[in-house]
């Protein structure tokens, strides 16, 4: 059995820089004909003038004859001028703005502690420069259960947000529980959507701690019940608009995993269009799988759907146990077990 669909974009990406971006790019660039690239990096793309830099990077770290494009992010902060959305517009490389409550996820120490107090002038900007603002959806308030973060954070930021500035196109990224799914849906279409990862739609959180610690399944946010991975299989599945594919592919070296403080981050980028029609064949919607890889993302953001194909092989492959390095290791994601779809660029 074959699919040929529209080939697909990755509307939520890591590449990391130096060794570790030589390293995963490729894999990226293989599956993928553009990305948003996250800026969470040391120090992190906060202006226009780094973006342009680091889109260089990977440019230069492109296999030869690729024709992969990353489309670039900024990091919100709390000292985020107007005037460098203005740039960012204006330099046709960044496409979005990042939102990293301070000390959410990996690298987000820098990222913004009062949203409404000393954000709204950039956002209101950001309006006037049709340039979405990407959301990591979780408070972190040390009283709130992790469990409940995304929840309470749709409650206390994003829909006083949205509320207050209805034309701010926002994108919920990498949601994971059926509160996300509901906001997202009780929301103007076109205005807000929301990016899902592989791993929220395949794991629950059974999988962080099933033989032992799993820390390999761990990321942020972390993985959720049973009934809200449901949920995110009925939402993509279900030919809404409103979701498109982001990975959130995120790598780290194995030694920075399996330690006493192991990072968040789950490295799916080889494996990711294998899963997702995975799931989608579960449920019968293999029909409906192309929108959500390779026209919702473009359409929200204005940008032309991608003319070239890919195919989807129902043919079996067993995921590599690792990806091996001069710097070290790289444990993907369902490492050493056999998948059922493997794609190819046409």
């Amino acid at each position: 059995m074959e699919l040929t669909i529209t080939r697909p974009d990755d509307w939520h990406l890591h590449l990391r820089d130096g060794e570790l971006l030589q390293a995963v790019v490729p894999h990226s660039a293989s599956h993928f004909g553009r990305g948003i690239v996250m800026p969470n990096l040391k120090p992190p793309v906060t202006t226009t003038a780094a973006a342009v830099a680091y889109r260089q990077s990977i440019l230069k770290a492109l296999p030869s004859g690729s024709d992969f494009t990353p489309l670039m992010t900024l990091y919100l902060t709390d000292t985020t001028s107007p005037k460098e959305i203005k740039l960012a517009r204006k330099s046709g490389v960044v496409y979005a703005v990042k939102l990293y409550p301070a000390g959410a996820t990996t690298n987000s120490q820098d990222g913004v502690t009062d949203l409404f107090g000393k954000c709204l002038p950039v956002l209101e900007e950001m309006v006037e420069q049709n340039m979405p603002l990407l959301v990591h959806g979780e408070v972190t308030d040390p009283d709130v259960d992790v469990f409940d973060r995304e929840k309470v954070f749709i409650d206390s930021v994003l829909q006083p947000l949205i509320k207050r500035l209805p034309q701010l196109k926002v994108v919920m990224e990498h949601i994971t529980t059926m509160d996300a799914v509901k906001f997202v849906q009780s929301c103007e279409e076109g205005s807000v959507a929301a990016t899902v990862t592989p791993q929220h739609l395949l794991l629950n959180r059974n999988a962080l701690f099933q033989g032992g610690m799993q820390p390999h399944n761990y990321c942020l946010p972390v993985l959720k019940r049973e009934i809200h991975r449901q949920a995110l299989v009925s939402a993509v599945t279900s030919g809404s608009k409103r979701f498109f594919l982001g990975t959130d592919s995120a790598p780290h070296e194995k030694r920075r995993k399996e330690c006493p403080c192991g990072c968040a981050g789950i490295y799916s980028a080889p494996v990711a269009l294998s899963l997702y029609a995975k799931v989608f064949e579960e449920v019968g919607a293999l029909d409906k799988l192309e929108a959500f890889t390779s026209f919702n993302g473009p359409d929200f953001y204005g940008l032309p759907r991608n003319t070239s194909k890919t195919k989807l092989s129902r043919t079996s492959w067993k995921v590599p146990a690792c990806f091996s390095f001069p710097f070290g290791d790289i444990i993907p994601m369902f490492a050493g077990e056999t998948l059922e779809w493997q794609s190819s660029f046409n």
